[in-house]
C-alpha cells in the first residue's frame, strides 16, 4: 500500500471533561504563565444563560482581570470583529477566550491575531495572509457542531450576502476545552442542526478530493460513529450529559478532519442559503446534504459505502446500494429530529434557484475539493431536488 505525502495540523492541546469550564482559571493559570488580562468573547444569548459565570468566577479567583465582549452575532459582520479587537486593545488583553458557537470562536481567533497587529481585517482575508504571532487563544465550544475550536479558519460577513474567510496556521488555538455542561440548555432543533453539521464535516472530509489522508480519515470515521449514535439521544434527552459530551467530542474530531481534508460541495451550496435567506449554517448543510451525496455517488460510492457501514451497521449490497443506505439514514435522522428538510419550508421558491446556483459557483475554494466536478446546471438541479 502506498501512502501519499500529507501534512496534518491541529490545536496544541484538547481537554475533554464535563465541568472543566468551572475551573478554567486554574487550567489557564497553569498553562499560560504571565498572562493577566483576559477577554472573553461570546454572544448575548449565551451570556444570558448564566453558564459563563462559573468560568468567569474561576478566572477572577486566580487573579485574572476579565472583560466580556458579548456582542457577537451569527455570521458576524466586519464591524463586530473590529469592535471586539478594539475591546481587546482597550484592556491590553494578553489572552483571548472564545465561548460559544462557531461565530464567537471565529471572532476570538481574529481578535487574537489582530489585537497586537498592524494588519487590518481585510488584509488577512484569504489563505496564509496573517503575519506574525498572536495572543494566546483558548476555545470553549457551547454547541456540538462547527468544530471551530480546532480549525484554522474564520468566516466573516463582508456584505449583505457575501462572506470572506481567513485561513492561517495562527488561527489554531493553544487549547480547546470540551465541557458538555455548557451545552445542556441547547434547544432540540439547535442540537439537531449543529449535530448534522458535524456529521457533514466528517462525510466531506472523508471524500475530499485533494487532501484526504489517513489521519483525517480515521478522525472522520470515529466522529461519524460517535455522532450517529448519540445525536438522536441528545435531541430527545437534552439533559443526557454523556450523550452531550460524546457529541462535543465527535464534533471536535470532525473539525480536526475537515481542517486538514477540506469540505466541498455540501458547504458550497449551503453558504448561499445561509447568506441570502439567513438560514442557520447547520440547517443549510442538512437541507442539501442528501442531494449532493446522490450527485456525487457516481464518483464517491466506494467511500460513501464505507461510511454507510458506520452509520447503518449491517447494511449490505453493492457500493451504490450502501450509498443509498447512507443517504436514507441521513434523511431519516433529519426527519426524526424535527428540523426542516425542504428548501420551501425556509421560504425558498423555484424563482430563487438561479440566484442560489450562481452564488454557489463562486465558492471555488470548496468546489475544488468535491469528488465530482459540479457545474452551474448541476448546482441548480441539486437545489431543485431539495426544494
Amino acid at each position: 500500500m502506498t501512502i501519499s505525502a500529507f501534512a496534518f495540523n491541529t490545536v496544541a492541546s484538547i481537554v475533554s471533561e464535563p465541568g472543566a469550564a468551572a475551573r478554567l482559571g486554574q487550567i489557564v493559570a497553569e498553562r499560560f504563565t504571565g498572562t493577566r488580562r483576559v477577554l472573553l468573547v461570546t454572544d448575548a444569548g449565551f451570556l444570558r444563560t448564566g453558564l459563563l459565570e462559573p468560568a468567569r468566577a474561576s478566572l477572577a479567583q486566580q487573579g485574572f482581570t476579565v472583560n466580556v465582549f458579548s456582542d457577537v452575532v451569527a455570521d458576524p459582520p466586519e464591524y463586530i470583529v473590529d469592535s471586539a479587537v478594539g475591546a481587546a486593545r482597550a484592556m491590553e488583553a494578553d489572552l483571548v477566550i472564545g465561548f460559544g458557537g462557531g461565530s464567537s470562536m471565529d471572532v476570538a481567533k481574529l481578535v487574537a491575531v489582530l489585537a497586537n497587529s498592524s494588519q487590518t481585517l481585510p488584509q488577512i482575508y484569504g489563505i496564509g495572509n496573517v503575519a506574525g504571532s498572536r495572543l494566546p487563544l483558548v476555545q470553549v465550544p457551547t454547541t456540538a457542531g462547527t468544530g471551530s475550536e480546532v480549525t484554522n479558519i474564520a468566516i466573516v460577513t463582508t456584505g449583505e450576502t457575501t462572506k470572506m474567510g481567513v485561513v492561517a496556521p495562527q488561527l489554531y488555538a493553544d487549547l480547546a476545552l470540551l465541557d458538555a455542561t455548557l451545552t445542556l440548555g441547547l434547544p432540540p432543533l439547535v442540537t439537531a442542526a449543529t449535530g448534522i453539521d458535524a456529521m457533514v464535516h466528517a462525510i466531506e472530509a472523508y471524500t475530499s478530493k485533494h487532501k484526504k489522508n489517513p489521519l483525517s480519515d480515521n478522525l472522520a470515521r470515529e466522529a461519524l460513529r460517535l455522532l450517529s449514535r448519540n445525536l438522536l439521544v441528545a435531541v430527545e434527552d437534552g439533559a443526557n450529559l454523556e450523550a452531550r459530551q460524546t457529541m462535543l467530542l465527535g464534533a471536535c474530531l470532525a473539525g480536526q478532519a475537515f481542517s486538514n481534508a477540506p469540505v466541498a460541495a455540501v458547504h458550497a451550496l449551503a453558504y448561499p442559503i445561509g447568506g441570502i435567506f439567513h438560514v442557520p449554517h447547520g440547517l443549510s448543510n442538512s437541507l442539501v446534504l442528501p442531494h449532493v451525496l446522490r450527485f456525487n455517488a457516481s464518483h464517491a460510492a466506494p467511500l460513501y459505502a464505507e461510511l454507510a457501514d458506520i452509520v447503518v451497521p449491517g447494511c449490505s449490497g453493492s457500493a451504490e446500494q450502501r450509498t443509498e443506505a447512507l443517504i436514507g439514514a441521513m434523511q431519516d435522522i433529519a426527519r426524526r429530529t424535527g428540523i426542516q428538510t425542504r428548501l420551501q419550508e425556509m421560504g425558498i421558491a423555484e424563482a430563487d434557484l438561479d440566484r442560489l446556483a450562481e452564488d454557489a459557483m463562486l465558492q471555488t475554494r470548496l468546489l475544488g475539493n468535491n469528488p465530482r466536478e459540479l457545474t452551474r446546471a448541476d448546482a441548480r438541479a441539486i437545489y431543485a431536488a431539495a426544494l
